[in-house]
């Protein structure tokens, strides 16, 4: 089922720019359907999952290799899909009218619905290594999304910025997660988990830590990787409506709290986590009030939502977990209807900027209360599904003084934002964009519509979604926890601190000048521009880039060979000495090897004659000797076929390099080589041969396996009725391999033929 949905929603993809062009008014209504079947197919599993039980299926990959698609549903990866493809359904009826009419709408759905299928294998693989593959199909599928405005300077920027970042955490991940499997013995997620290995006492735990989170604060935006994530905003607001704010920017969270049953309750892991989330909940809460773009301003609460996310998980108490899974759902659903209303403001006004929008209300009112309930469940009051999940929230993080005032104080940024996005904007005194707006298309509206009346629907029966986030609780913590959700608990501590965010965060409103003129001070004084940061060390890598190009990129062939022959001998001779494979020398002499230490000899004769030659004609010459001397060396040491051949190609070769000569210019007096290089090139070659010398006299004192050797002997005849074994090596074991040659040699063949044949026609016109 999982890997049918994933393969539908690709196939979904593949055929999205043909049936655009076909039915552009449609396409997107039928693409919905694939998503949409996909979000019925995985909700028919909920009472299931939610009573414990766990969906896997396996299809083999690579079994050479031991990698499978593997795929496992709990109630952590049961959430993320429905997420996936239920907003995703959502988000293909958005696009279609927020791109309507664009030249390129088809690649744009081509390029969101393969985004959907890599995150959904993302986030239900359980194979290791098609979790690393789904996480970087995640990356380009995302660079091409957010670059998706090419034209745009900017938004190619933002897109290899993106790129870039998580595509440096994906190389991360890939390390981490084999150094997992290495000191676990297993390559799966449940059997890793299953198999009861202490992973946080072992010596790999470190760096499997290091590389780990790494690849998630990436992902997932923490300081100090956070700026890619306001930069992509650039991309159209689909975009930034389903990566980042439901899907992409989550999947690091979501490795965080898969993760969080092997590798996590550890001093290092808290700290960590903990200490990244809150400063990531922090910064994103305090930008977002200096921020006027609306889209900006959800981009950076987003940032908080992330970093509190983070946080629990580091906390990893069964509060924290609970809070976990609720607070994971509560963003999801308001900041999806948040980011699309932002789009059909932009669209029906064609400005989101916060100072020139005002009372839009009259004008926009199915937009507005859209807004009005997403805002409010951010803000997190009742009834919605934002308040209860603020609620778990404090209530599992009330052990920590520190950690519930930096909450506390990162709500508060959420409330005074709910003044911008929707206090300004819609209740604010009309302003000059409000004189032409209009309202939304259905298809345009359906989307943010359904998202902020599922937070009020939430909120008031918070029993319907109560069994997934159960299930989810249980699978970030590893064990069974059990969760109980309420609108109303009493009079508590976490409902005082609800009290006392609401207020601080409509007293941040009412005071908004005056806190934005302290954090420009702030951010004046500490001089922190991360992406000012970036720039530079991009800078400094292509300089680093272009500095070595110019030292070892010089066009003289000499050069490039010194420095490949000089990295060779360096390497092969590091390897002989580091693995103590240095040959056995025993001095010997048998009379049958006189004639192979005369043909020695001849090929020494031959090398010094080519180096001491004072024309190519009398190099050519020399090194044919030394061909020669090879060929004599097969039919000596019986091998009389490969002897042939090489006699026939030694000839050959000399034959043409004689013929081209004649076409090359004489040798210029004074163009020999400096002494010093003279040096160096014959410290390299009598190195490198005596290397190679080593290697094969330390090959010959291994034992020599004669598996292969009995098996063609056996079977040349038997199988392929041929009694030379060499010709059915050629012809039959390895018929494919000897057909390629034969293709690479006739193509030369004909390539060779084309020139002297063109050369001939160019001979006769003139």
């Amino acid at each position: 089922m999982i890997l049918t949905a994933i393969l539908a929603i690709l196939l979904a993809a593949f055929i999205a720019p043909t049936l655009n062009r076909l039915l552009p008014a449609l396409s997107h209504w039928l693409l919905a359907l694939v998503p949409l079947a996909a979000t019925i197919g995985f909700a028919m599993q909920l009472p299931g999952v939610a009573a414990g039980a766990t969906v896997t299926e396996a299809t083999s990959w690579a079994p050479s290799l031991g990698v499978a698609l593997s795929f496992r549903l709990d109630g952590l990866s049961l959430l993320f899909a429905l997420l996936i493809c239920g907003i995703g359904t959502l988000i293909t009826l958005y696009a279609g009218a927020y791109l309507r009419g664009h030249p390129h709408e088809g690649r744009f759905l081509l390029f969101i619905l393969a985004f959907m299928a890599a995150m959904l294998g993302l986030v239900t693989a359980d194979d290791i290594i098609s979790l690393f593959v789904f996480w970087e199909l995640t990356s380009i599928t995302s660079f091409m999304l957010i670059g998706f405005n090419h034209e745009d300077a900017r938004s190619r920027r933002s897109a290899l910025q993106a790129l870039l970042v998580t595509g440096s955490g994906g190389m991360a991940l890939l390390a981490g997660l084999v150094l997992m499997g290495l000191a676990s013995g297993e390559w799966t997620l449940s059997a890793i988990a299953a198999s009861g290995a202490d992973l946080r006492t072992h010596a790999l735990y470190p760096a499997m830590l290091v590389l780990l989170l790494l690849a998630a604060f990436t992902k997932s935006a923490q300081v100090p990787f956070h700026f890619w994530l306001p930069n992509a905003m650039d991309a159209p607001t689909p975009v930034s409506a389903y990566l980042h704010s439901a899907t992409m920017v989550k999947a690091g969270v979501y490795l965080l709290a898969r993760l969080n049953p092997t590798l996590g309750g550890t001093e290092p892991w808290f700290w960590a986590l903990v200490l990244a989330g809150g400063v990531t909940a922090l910064w994103g809460g305090a930008v977002a009030l200096r921020s006027t773009d609306l889209k900006k301003i959800l981009a950076y609460t987003t940032l908080m939502a992330l970093g509190v996310l983070v946080l629990l998980v580091g906390i990893g108490t069964d509060g924290a977990v609970k809070a976990f899974a609720g607070f994971l759902l509560a963003h999801a659903l308001y900041k999806g209807a948040l980011f699309m209303a932002a789009g059909s403001v932009d669209h029906g006004t064609g400005t989101r900027e916060v100072g020139e929008l005002g009372g839009l209300w009259p004008k926009m009112p199915v937009t507005g209360l859209c807004v009005a309930l997403a805002a409010l469940s951010m803000a997190g009051l009742p009834p919605f599904l934002g308040f209860i999940a603020k609620e778990l929230v404090y209530d599992g993080t009330l052990d920590s003084i520190g950690i519930v005032a930096v909450l506390v104080l990162a709500n508060a940024t959420m409330v005074a934002a709910v003044g911008l996005v929707f206090v300004k904007p819609f209740l604010g005194s009309p302003a000059k964009a409000t004189a032409h707006a209009h309202e939304g298309s259905i298809d345009l509206l359906a989307g943010p519509a359904l998202l902020a009346a599922l937070s009020l629907l939430f909120g008031l029966w918070a029993g319907l979604p109560q069994g997934l986030l159960a299930a989810t609780a249980d699978a970030v913590k590893g064990a069974p926890l059990g969760l109980e959700m309420h609108l109303w608990h009493g009079l508590t501590p976490a409902l005082g601190l609800s009290g006392l965010t609401i207020a601080l965060g409509v007293g941040l409103f009412l005071v908004l000048a005056p806190v934005k003129a302290l954090l420009a001070g702030i951010q004046r004084i500490t001089r922190i521009d991360h992406d000012r940061a970036w720039d530079c060390q991009l800078a400094l890598l292509d300089g680093f880039a272009r500095a070595v190009t110019g030292l070892f990129q010089n066009g003289a062939l000499s050069h490039y060979l010194t420095i490949i022959f000089a990295g060779m001998l360096t390497l092969l001779g590091a390897t002989l000495v580091m693995r103590g494979s240095l040959p056995r020398l025993t001095p010997g002499f048998a009379p049958g090897d006189a004639l192979g230490v005369a043909l020695a000899l001849l090929m020494l004769a031959g090398t010094v004659g080519a180096i001491r030659a004072g024309s190519r004609l009398a190099a050519i010459l020399s090194l044919s000797v030394n061909g020669m001397s090879v060929a004599l060396f097969f039919l000596l040491y019986g091998a009389p076929d490969v002897g042939i051949t090489q006699l026939m190609v030694e000839t050959l070769t000399a034959m043409i390099l004689v013929l081209v000569l004649g076409r090359l210019p004489l040798l210029a007096p004074g163009s020999d080589r400096p002494a010093a290089a003279k040096i160096i090139h014959a410290f390299i070659a009598i190195g490198l041969g005596g290397v190679v010398t080593l290697i094969m006299l330390s090959v010959l004192d291994q034992p020599l396996p004669l598996d292969l050797t009995r098996f063609f002997g056996d079977t040349s005849l038997l199988e392929a009725h041929g009694r030379n074994v060499v010709n059915v090596i050629l012809v039959d074991f390895r018929g494919f391999d000897t057909l390629g040659e034969i293709t690479v040699i006739a193509t030369a063949g004909l390539g060779v033929f084309a020139l002297m044949k063109a050369r001939l026609r160019r001979k006769e016109r003139t």
